[in-house]
């Protein structure tokens, strides 16, 4: 069977046909040499079917991926891996001020900050060459759930209303010069029209183009502690309720892994797995 006839079933269960290219993409993203990406494609073609899952085929290119080299199937996991920063969006609001705070802004998350009318608890606040951004967080713990024209309507009030009183008043040094949405699914039409309408930067997994979340993680190599393949779920969770979700930061804080009771030569297998990512 010709792999251009097969049809394969999206997370949103919406049909669309196989592509090749787009498999190849995906695990060319991680790193992985030619031969490795030819010998998983092989395999994943010669199990393929009319209906089969996004689903399956990712765990299929996942397993094979892993069995070579781990540090490479966490790359491959990086959109499942954000997905687990849930079920609540905190832990992806840390990993975004995180992001920032690597990229030379100062941040605050979750801070309360004075409207012109009202109040607003502000996700992420990042502050650069006396100039403030504020960034709202959308985070989605399941596939197919994007963010339609609603949400930059709605964050956009908010942000002229922070604006209006924070510009005016002389107390604060900075001035509040940009208002952002971010999302770890994707914008529909209509919201990045919107967006682009009223100059709200919009940032989803894949938008802007070269520059989304996937390109900005693996440009910094900070990657979320939840793509981990070595670390339990338990363990995972453990690490983010202590704040720590970046994988970079554990390589500094170890003594999280003793606290775990993770054997040494284990936590050895866990660092060097993460060191071989950060430093891909």
């Amino acid at each position: 069977m010709e792999t251009g006839t097969i049809e394969i079933i999206k997370s949103s269960g919406k049909k669309v046909k196989f592509s090749l290219d787009k498999l190849k993409t995906s695990l060319k993203r991680t790193g992985a040499d030619q031969q490795t990406v030819k010998g998983i494609i092989d395999k994943v073609r010669d199990e393929l079917y009319q209906g089969i899952s996004t689903k399956e085929i990712y765990n299929r290119a996942f397993a094979l991926l892993k069995k070579r080299k781990s540090y490479l199937a966490s790359k491959y996991k990086l959109k499942k891996a954000i997905y687990e920063l849930g079920p609540t969006g905190f832990p992806f609001e840390r990993f975004i001020g995180n992001i920032l705070q690597y990229s030379g802004f100062e941040i605050e998350i979750g801070k309360i900050v004075q409207g012109q009318c009202v109040t607003h608890e502000i996700d992420v606040i990042a502050h650069k060459n006396n100039e403030t951004t504020i960034i709202e967080c959308k985070f989605h713990n399941e596939q197919g759930l994007n963010c339609n024209v609603k949400i930059p309507l709605y964050i956009n009030a908010r942000y002229n209303d922070v604006k209006a009183h924070w510009n005016t008043n002389t107390k604060i040094k900075s001035k509040l010069t940009k208002g952002w949405v971010v999302t770890n699914t994707r914008f529909t039409e209509d919201a990045l029209q919107y967006g682009k309408c009223i100059n709200l930067y919009l940032l989803s997994w894949d938008y802007p183009k070269n520059d989304g979340l996937k390109d900005r993680i693996d440009r910094l190599g900070l990657y979320p502690i939840t793509v981990s393949t070595l670390l339990t779920n338990r363990e995972k969770q453990f690490l983010l309720s202590r704040d720590l979700v970046l994988c970079r930061t554990l390589i500094g804080d170890t003594f999280y892994l003793d606290h775990l009771g993770i054997s040494e030569t284990r936590k050895e297998k866990i660092l060097n797995e993460i060191k071989m990512l950060c430093n891909a």
